[in-house]
């Protein structure tokens, strides 16, 4: 291992906004902040939104500055990547902004029934024939309904058009409110999100943040002309959630 990442690592530890809870707090157990995220951690009763995979953090940081009237959590499990985030908020003393360091599969151990008001999934792998590691699988998809209130609002933002098509089948399969649907937000889909207004549970409108909040690969897809593709969707639904019939060959290439 580097002699920077193992800085990183050290600083890290000294980080108020960064959670990094060892595997037998988690596994097959309830972590101590579950269900007190919002008085032990932010000190509020604000909505709390989660980024999952949020890589350096750039897009809770800003999604955070943006709407100071919610909470955002950035979860990885990548140190060497959350340093930089939480770096930015202990400097800037940003009071609604923390990231969790652990494996998205023990979320439900870590957030309480109806904790969590949004979740962004942001450039996520695609997982391309591995289904059940997908962050849109049915299986995610009962973890996040364990935590998300009703009503709760998942956001899919990325380059692959495979991972989208999937998340978009298994929304219709399972007879999930569609909010919005997009194959290329910064081309011919633009302005019919505008036109849409849709909101979301912090009081700005949701589709402004597709455009103004941008990853570090994102910027990088879109300097190579990749199309960046859009979908959300309430969590709700009754009964298990099924795998979705869809056109895995057409779309994995």
């Amino acid at each position: 291992m580097g002699k920077d990442k193992l800085r990183k690592f050290k600083e890290n530890e000294t980080f108020r906004c960064l959670v990094q809870p060892k595997t037998e707090e988690v596994f097959g157990t309830d972590h101590p902040l579950k269900g007190h995220w919002a008085d032990k951690v932010f000190g509020n009763g604000h909505p709390i939104v989660v980024e999952l995979g949020c890589g350096k953090g750039e897009y809770t940081i800003d999604l955070a500055l943006r709407n100071p009237q919610c909470n955002y959590i950035g979860v990885d499990i990548k140190g060497a990547r959350l340093w930089k985030g939480a770096k930015y908020a202990e400097e800037n003393s940003l009071p609604n902004v923390a990231f969790l360091r652990t494996r998205i599969e023990f979320i439900t151990s870590l957030f309480a029934e109806d904790e969590i008001s949004e979740i962004w999934i942001t450039f996520a792998d695609p997982q391309i024939h591995r289904e059940k590691k997908r962050l849109t699988s049915p299986l995610f998809m009962e973890r996040y309904r364990k935590m998300l209130k009703k009503g709760g609002i998942v956001h899919l933002k990325t380059d692959s058009r495979y991972l989208h098509e999937y998340s978009l089948a298994m929304a219709r399969q399972n007879s999930l409110k569609i909010l919005a649907a997009a194959t290329d937000i910064y081309g011919k889909d633009r302005a019919d999100l505008y036109s849409s207004r849709m909101s979301s549970v912090c009081g700005r409108d949701a589709v402004d943040a597709l455009f103004e909040v941008q990853t570090f690969y994102e910027s990088q897809y879109l300097a190579q002309g990749i199309q960046i593709t859009y979908l959300a969707f309430e969590i709700d639904h009754e009964g298990p959630y099924i795998s979705p019939e869809w056109d895995e060959d057409l779309w994995e290439r």
